[in-house]
């Protein structure tokens, strides 16, 4: 599945008013269930601070309209189980159904939480971003998923994912190897910390009068699909 690139945004964040069970979770703790917290609001006092750049900023190139009513924000690690099965079962459907008609847009932030495999594989595809094929090199990588620290992501299967994508691969190592999107990566992981997640794929819908829903792990199409049509009445 390749996605198109799209620039712009524009929402505004209210506050959380659904939380929905988890449903597949990656997570850094050993816990068999997650206890979930209401995510914090811009009115909140106190850190962890949330603005409407903890789910916006250090973040992806917009995939669809960036005027599309509806914001569906997804922290996730490339090497993550879940969020392979929510690429593979469920994004798909989402982006024919409601990306492509202008309804959703779809915003990847990097929450790095598997290995030192995972890193890399967000600086190629911001590496990627700098040549226009974020979403590209996001599709080839969990394309070639088959697993946690298997080395499937390493360094060199990273260099072969760039040449397939036919990237100028000079360009494309210059900025592996001077890391310039380290802060990006890392402030997308400081913003999943500040939001309290533990695990991965986590993902915000942002409906159109900025009511945000949570949701954890890989929910099923039906799930993205209720919560959307539940927002487009609005």
């Amino acid at each position: 599945m390749i996605h198109g690139p799209s620039i712009g945004i524009g929402a505004v964040i209210a506050s959380v008013v659904i939380i929905i069970v988890f449903f597949g979770i990656n997570g850094i703790t050993n816990e068999s269930e997650l206890v979930l917290a209401p995510t914090p609001t811009m009115e909140q006092s106190g850190p962890p601070k949330v603005t409407l750049n903890t789910f916006l900023g250090n973040a992806s190139p917009i995939l669809g309209d960036s005027n599309a009513p509806i914001t569906l924000v997804e922290f996730g690690d490339y090497q993550c189980h879940f969020c392979n099965v929510f690429f593979h079962s469920t994004e798909d459907k989402i982006v024919q159904k409601y990306v492509k008609s202008g309804k959703v847009k779809i915003i990847f932030k990097d929450y790095n939480i598997i290995g030192p495999d995972s890193v890399n594989a967000s600086h190629g595809a911001h590496c990627a971003n700098e040549q226009g094929l974020f979403w590209e090199y996001h599709d080839i990588l969990y394309s070639n998923w088959t697993g946690e620290n298997n080395g499937w992501a390493s360094s060199e299967n990273l260099l072969k994912f760039a040449e397939e994508l036919d990237l100028d691969i000079d360009k494309w190592s210059d900025c592996m190897i001077n890391g310039n999107n380290s802060q990006t990566i890392l402030a997308s992981n400081e913003d999943a910390r500040s939001l309290e997640l533990t695990g991965t794929p986590a993902f915000f819908v942002i409906g159109p009068d900025g009511e945000t829903t949570r949701l954890f792990g890989a929910q099923p199409f039906e799930t993205f699909e209720n919560i959307f049509e539940k927002e487009l009445k609005k």
